[in-house]
């Protein structure tokens, strides 16, 4: 970087709950432990039994991946910064935070998406699913996923880095956010602003959408099988999924989607605990909790 007076950020953290510190400190170390266990035992099930050997169980494993990657890159700074009332990291370190962070969400917003693809042919096309959703195409479309993310990102990380940094060098977040890094820069930034909302559309509306239109046509096909069990079967099979989708897309949309005003600042940092914190901590529950496949894999691993 040239011209820059900021080789250091500081991260503010959680300024207003000094009383509770050690008490929000704990509760988030069980929460990233639990968090990192749960994803960790939901790729060790599906790695070591044959039973989960399908696309959809391929593709959760792709989202525990990530949900650890992007908790990884959050939560043990966030901890640091909450027993020290807040935490000091280099602008490297600062912006490298973000976009390992935007690669990990937009890689699971694009599998996301693959998943809602493989429900739709699964109750729709369920006679030619094994031919369509084989494992060239899971291979293929998971680092599809992966590629696109880390592409779209690097343009807009290394954009992001050739900017000015004069400061001021505090943040007022609990990590390395966009608009926060960008708040640090004397340069133009409505560049990088651009190619972020169009990355934008990109990765969560043309994704959130196209899941729609899949749950449209798997919503009118339950309702068109006859028996009841037959309906519940059905939806049974994505509503793990649906419930997932809602809960990720619902809290990015409420964070990057909505425009920045400053009384929104509270309520920005609580979503984005939401998506950072207690996404990935829910989504092994989501996934494994009422599921017959993984609770008889659980019982097989407890037994050996």
């Amino acid at each position: 970087m040239h011209g820059n007076n900021v080789s250091y950020v500081f991260l503010l953290g959680f300024p207003n709950l000094h009383s509770i510190n050690i008490l929000l400190f704990v509760f988030l170390l069980i929460i990233y432990c639990v968090t990192m266990c749960g994803n960790v035992l939901i790729i060790t099930l599906v790695s070591i039994n044959k039973n989960l050997h399908s696309p959809m169980y391929f593709f959760i494993t792709q989202v525990s991946l990530l949900d650890i990657l992007m908790t990884t890159d959050i939560l043990p700074n966030l901890l640091h910064i909450i027993l020290h009332d807040g935490g000091t990291m280099t602008l490297d370190a600062c912006i490298s935070q973000f976009y390992a962070f935007a690669n990990a969400e937009t890689s699971e917003c694009l599998i996301l998406t693959v998943m809602s693809y493989d429900r739709y042919v699964a109750i729709c096309n369920p006679l030619r699913y094994s031919s369509i959703v084989n494992k060239p195409f899971c291979v293929k479309s998971v680092a599809v996923s992966w590629l696109l993310s880390f592409s779209m990102m690097s343009l807009n990380e290394i954009a992001t880095r050739k900017l000015d940094f004069c400061g001021p060098n505090v943040v007022d977040h609990f990590f390395c956010d966009l608009t926060p890094i960008l708040e640090l820069s004397c340069s133009d930034t409505s560049l990088i602003q651009i190619q972020a909302s169009i990355f934008g559309i990109i990765i969560i509306i043309c994704p959130f959408t196209m899941i729609i239109v899949s749950y449209v046509y798997i919503i009118t096909t339950i309702l068109n099988i006859q028996s009841i069990s037959g309906r519940q079967k059905a939806f049974s099979t994505c509503s793990s999924h649906l419930a997932v989708v809602c809960i990720f897309f619902g809290t990015l949309f409420s964070v990057y989607m909505v425009p920045t005003k400053e009384q929104l600042l509270t309520s920005r940092t609580t979503l984005s605990l939401l998506y950072t914190v207690v996404t990935p901590l829910l989504n092994p529950f989501i996934y494994s909790l009422r599921n017959k496949d993984f609770s008889e894999a659980f019982k097989k691993l407890k037994q050996n």
